[in-house]
């Protein structure tokens, strides 16, 4: 819960009209949705598909106390009464972010700011993690990660927290810059380069750039925290002269690597350069998740926590759903569900671990199409035919469009009975999937979300 007079808002946002007679009611929430709002709560009426405006007798009788309101006063419905707040704004969106701004000054907490083509959900997850073991902690929930939810997740602070923590998404340049100007971290990850909405960028170095722009807001000594065998980050972090730099990998260049690494198919553990008699356990596979940690892990020793005392809470953190999440499958099989995201580089990242995993039954893929990969979508997809061993996947299901090339490619080296394709209608792959599963087996379903192979998950569970 927050805790917000009105006096303090409207100096916040620069409200048109006089907000006096108000000023010391408070709000404890802020939403723009009407269907979240509580009592004493703030409405923020956007203009998206929809004009947030005309919902604002929804937002009074789901409990609003009060509304921002970017048109006319003479357009309030008649029905709203005289002695409602109605706080008047140029841009109700810009209004958002600038309160948001303000109520973390207020707050005043350490703030972590995460970003990257992948990973960044579950780095803030173990990031939670390990500074939970010091520090109140709040973080951004679900996919609140964008120009509207940053600020939301920063609105939606308890007011005695010690650290939040930001992810940043994007898909454009200048997106990042926004968020990070509005958040200005303490401490900055960049979780890895890949090829995430390289559609919009050109090329893996533009992505680069766009993810460099989560130092735009870094305070003066704030620290960066970033892959240190990317070279293109490599490149672009010389020109951060008033800035510290910590980097993590797999190499003994960084300032934290792992020792040894040991992969099974729900856990993973591995040691550290910095400690080195110490075992850390995490409760998700993939050795890809290691740099995930030490990540975390680097975030924790900038903040004053050692591994010694952050690491056994990452042995118990919580993944967010749909992220690598093994669930109980049809016919007592096991599904790896991945299917939230994806792009080239973690799709083979997942599928390189997923066909080490030893298991009484055969390992089955479903790889949906990865989206906003551009003119480079034919290349990336083909891309993914060194991640596919018949030797140890020994049968692939491929849907979408976008996998077309990748079908073509795979004819040479999987049999006919072994390798499926649809596209359009999901029934016809479900039904042959239900098919094909046995006992014992293995089966992991990865796409970008847009695909909606989660419904094939749906329907695939026991």
């Amino acid at each position: 819960m927050i805790s917000l007079t009105i006096k303090e808002i409207a100096a916040a946002v620069g409200a048109l009209n006089d907000t006096s007679m108000w000023s010391d009611q408070e709000i404890i929430s802020v939403d723009f949705d009407t269907r979240k709002l509580v009592k004493e709560s703030l409405f923020v009426p956007l203009i998206g598909n929809n004009d947030g405006h005309q919902f604002i007798l929804k937002a009074i009788e789901n409990g609003a106390r009060a509304s921002l309101w970017s048109k006319s006063l003479k357009d309030l419905p008649f029905e709203v009464a005289a002695d409602f707040p109605v706080i008047q704004v140029e841009d109700t969106l810009k209004a958002l972010q600038d309160l948001a701004k303000f109520y973390l000054t207020k707050v005043n907490p350490k703030v972590v700011g995460i970003t990257g083509s992948n990973g960044k959900t579950t780095t803030k997850d173990m990031t939670d993690a390990v500074l939970s073991s010091h520090y109140r902690v709040h973080k951004t929930q679900g996919n609140f990660n964008n120009h509207i939810g940053l600020p939301i997740t920063i609105l939606e602070m308890p007011i005695d927290t010690e650290v939040v923590i930001l992810e940043m998404g994007m898909n454009h340049a200048g997106e990042i810059k926004v968020l990070s100007e509005l958040a200005e971290p303490d401490v900055a990850i960049i979780t890895m380069i890949g090829e995430s909405h390289i559609e919009f960028f050109g090329s893996r170095a533009g992505i680069a750039d766009a993810k460099m722009e989560i130092s735009s807001g870094l305070k003066e000594n704030g620290v960066l925290i970033y892959p240190g065998e990317e070279p293109l980050l490599q490149e672009r972090v010389t020109f951060l002269t008033d800035k510290q730099l910590k980097t993590f990998g797999t190499a003994a260049e960084n300032d934290l690597y792992p020792l040894n690494i040991d992969a099974q198919t729900n856990q993973t553990t591995f040691t550290t350069n910095e400690t080195p008699d110490m075992t850390i356990s995490l409760p998700v596979l993939g050795t890809y998740n290691v740099n995930n940690a030490l990540a975390a892990l680097m975030a924790g020793m900038v903040l004053g926590v050692p591994i010694q005392k952050s690491a056994p809470k990452l042995a118990e953190f919580q993944l967010t759903k749909n992220r690598t999440e093994w669930l109980a499958g049809l016919n007592r099989s096991r599904i790896l569900n991945d299917a939230y995201n994806a792009n080239p580089t973690a799709m083979k990242a997942v599928l390189d671990n997923f066909s080490t995993f030893e298991n009484e039954g055969k390992k089955i893929v479903i790889l949906g199409d990865m989206l906003e990969l551009g003119e480079h979508s034919s290349e990336l997809h083909l891309s993914i035919k060194e991640s596919l061993n018949p030797n140890q996947i020994k049968k692939v299901i491929l849907y979408g469009e976008e996998m077309s090339v990748l079908y073509e490619s795979l004819k040479g080296t999987f049999a006919n009975d072994t390798l499926f394709y649809f596209t359009g209608d999901k029934k016809p792959l479900i039904q042959l999937a239900k098919e094909q599963i046995e006992p014992g087996d293995y089966v992991l379903i990865k796409s970008s979300l847009g695909t909606d192979l989660l419904s094939v998950v749906r329907a695939l569970q026991d």
